[in-house]
């Protein structure tokens, strides 16, 4: 069987585009105030681009791949698209989390967003340094809208 996918799909998210959704999503942070470090990760778990913010914190560049590293590594199986919706799916059972934790590079905590086009999966965002995984997610998301257009990003 043949299966046909877009370029954008079969090849991921280019880096000249990581780039610059990294970028956005530590300047959108930065206007808010808020200091962060970047991770864009491709489907096979690896950091197309990672970035630390001018003022974050040393844990924030390694807590941002692993945010990204979670949505890609059960984002596609369980239908999750952010770092919270797999924090919420993963409390559900506390003997499945205890586990999960023992992954190296898992962390369900929020702050990582899914890049998807025509529906699927082709990176993920995670950003780590903003007081609370909801601003991370807001940043991400901005650096995800700068890019949409160029990749025609369902999101």
């Amino acid at each position: 069987m043949l299966l046909l996918q877009s370029r954008a799909h079969a090849d991921g998210l280019p880096l000249s585009l990581a780039v610059e959704a990294a970028n956005e999503t530590i300047r959108s942070c930065e206007t808010s105030g808020n200091n962060v470090s970047v991770a864009v990760v491709d489907m096979f778990g690896q950091a197309i681009v990672q970035l630390k913010g001018d003022k974050s914190t040393p844990h924030t560049q390694n807590l941002a791949y692993r945010k990204a590293f979670t949505v890609i590594t059960f984002g596609p199986n369980y239908k999750l698209d952010t770092s919270t919706q797999v924090a919420a799916w993963a409390s559900k059972n506390p003997v499945f989390y205890q586990a999960l934790l023992t992954v190296p590079n898992i962390t369900p905590l929020p702050g990582a967003v899914a890049v998807k086009v025509n529906g699927e999966m082709i990176a993920a965002i995670g950003v780590s340094g903003a007081p609370g995984g909801d601003k991370d997610e807001g940043c991400a998301q901005a650096g995800i809208l700068k890019i949409a257009d160029k990749l025609k990003i369902n999101h």
